[in-house]
């Protein structure tokens, strides 16, 4: 049976994550209010801003800045695009 949360990201009910996909606070706050669809749109997010900016997820600063873009993304709604970017198609 899967678990509901209400996703702070879609303001609706959903279905919960599995498992706390980030260490520490940050990640038991996406578990308890990120649902699934939310989390895969932040993965996909997130790849973009790896391709488009460099990032390694290796360098600590580039760490840290993929979790201040991933509290934006989910929680504040101000997430970013690096400038230029045009999505394919």
């Amino acid at each position: 049976m899967s678990r509901t949360v209400f996703c702070d990201y879609s303001h609706q009910e959903a279905e919960g994550l599995d498992f706390v996909p980030w260490p520490g606070e940050l990640g038991q706050r996406v578990f308890n209010h990120i649902g699934k669809s939310a989390w895969a749109a932040w993965l996909a997010h997130q790849t973009m801003l790896i391709n488009e900016l460099r990032l390694s997820p290796r360098n600590p600063a580039d760490r840290a800045r993929l979790q201040t873009e991933m509290e934006k993304f989910l929680f504040g709604g101000d997430a970013e695009k690096p400038a230029g970017y045009v999505p394919e198609g």
